[in-house]
């Protein structure tokens, strides 16, 4: 390959993230995104958002490139690649139908990326292309972490299991963790939280995820900033008979009007709830018992996942809560002392997925 800038895409239904790297300094040249695509007066689709992508990485005053041709490969994010990749890989015409296959587990992200992938098909002709998968790290969790109390028959019919997600924050934070550790990852026992408005962890057993708390979809697990995480089943359908709910409202109430948002009654947002929780007026109460439920199912998923490891070495708190609420992690700390050995370390380490995916994409090019 004869260029060494990699150009990272993240598409959204109505958005697409990019980053441009120079991979052989990990540097990031220029990072953007671009919105409300499909709206009047912005960007008609996502072959339109990926040209001006170009556009501005060209741009002759202010553009970080010459020209496309300096572009060696592109990485895209996509979340969701089933039990078929279990590693990042090259984008072809069966692997396009594969992401095709997979938009029925992950209706709102899968085809944002297709999107984005052939329109740099088409506006970057030549240029080598990756999918990564969110859900290939948790490719190496073994049935009995993976598998659902359910007939097995639904397994093998329609791939019922529990398939994890945010694969790739996982990943990069633990690689991350074992170099601050000082130590191989194949020695480490390490737990993972990847705390945003989205929230799941993972047991990381020697660099490969055992079990993680997001499932067939990203609604199992903790609690969230919208979503509700864990919840008996027949909750869902007591609701449905007494408030006379459609299957479409019921999983808007779970995915969007839970977790953070429905026990507090205040917002989703973690500065807003630790400004209500520590003040008097209404509302206090409920903002802080909130944070409280927060806290405790990530406390219950480290005693579990510490037990499933049999060890733990680490515990690693990243994304947008857990890498800017120095708090939640001296807490956790203090809560868990009597529980976890004194040597466990707990650390903060910033996640950098958009690196994570350009390093991927240039080792697949390289080899290909």
């Amino acid at each position: 390959m004869s260029a060494m800038f990699i150009l990272v895409i993240n598409c959204g239904s109505s958005s697409a993230k990019y980053q441009l790297f120079d991979i052989k300094k990990c540097h990031s040249l220029e990072k953007g995104l671009i919105e409300r695509i499909g709206r009047a007066g912005h960007c008609k689709n996502h072959y339109d958002a990926i040209g001006l992508i170009i556009s501005r990485l060209t741009d002759k005053k202010a553009g970080v490139i010459r020209s496309k041709s300096e572009i060696g490969g592109i990485g895209h994010r996509v979340v969701h690649g089933g039990e078929e990749f279990k590693t990042s890989t090259l984008i072809t015409g069966k692997v396009i139908a594969s992401i095709e296959k997979y938009s029925e587990l992950a209706p709102l992200h899968n085809p944002p990326s297709l999107s984005g992938i052939k329109a740099c098909l088409a506006v970057l002709k030549g240029v080598p292309q990756a999918a990564v998968f969110d859900t290939s790290f948790h490719q190496t969790m073994p049935e009995k972490a993976f598998l659902y109390g359910l007939p097995y028959k639904y397994y093998e019919k329609y791939g019922i299991r529990k398939y994890g997600f945010h694969g790739t924050s996982h990943r990069f934070v633990a690689q991350a963790a074992a170099g601050m550790l000082n130590k191989p990852l194949g020695r480490l026992k390490l737990i993972t939280c990847h705390l945003g408005n989205g929230c799941s962890m993972t047991a990381v057993d020697k660099g490969k995820s055992i079990d993680t708390s997001m499932g067939f979809t990203p609604l199992e697990g903790l609690l969230m900033g919208t979503r509700s995480g864990d919840i008996d089943p027949a909750v869902v359908f007591y609701l449905m008979e007494k408030e006379n709910l459609s299957p479409a409202r019921i999983s808007d109430i779970l995915n969007k009007e839970s977790g953070l948002l429905g026990i507090s009654g205040v917002s989703n947002d973690m500065r807003d709830l630790l400004k209500r929780a520590m003040g008097r007026g209404p509302g206090s109460g409920r903002a802080k018992l909130s944070l409280d439920i927060f806290i405790y199912r990530i406390e219950k998923y480290i005693g579990a996942y510490q037990a499933a490891m049999r060890g733990l070495d680490a515990v690693i708190f990243t994304a947008g809560i857990g890498e800017h609420n120095p708090w939640l992690v001296k807490r956790i700390k203090k809560d868990l002392n009597d529980v976890v050995n004194k040597k466990v370390k707990f650390l903060v380490v910033p996640t950098n997925e958009e690196l994570l995916i350009a390093r991927d994409t240039y080792e697949i090019i390289k080899k290909g």
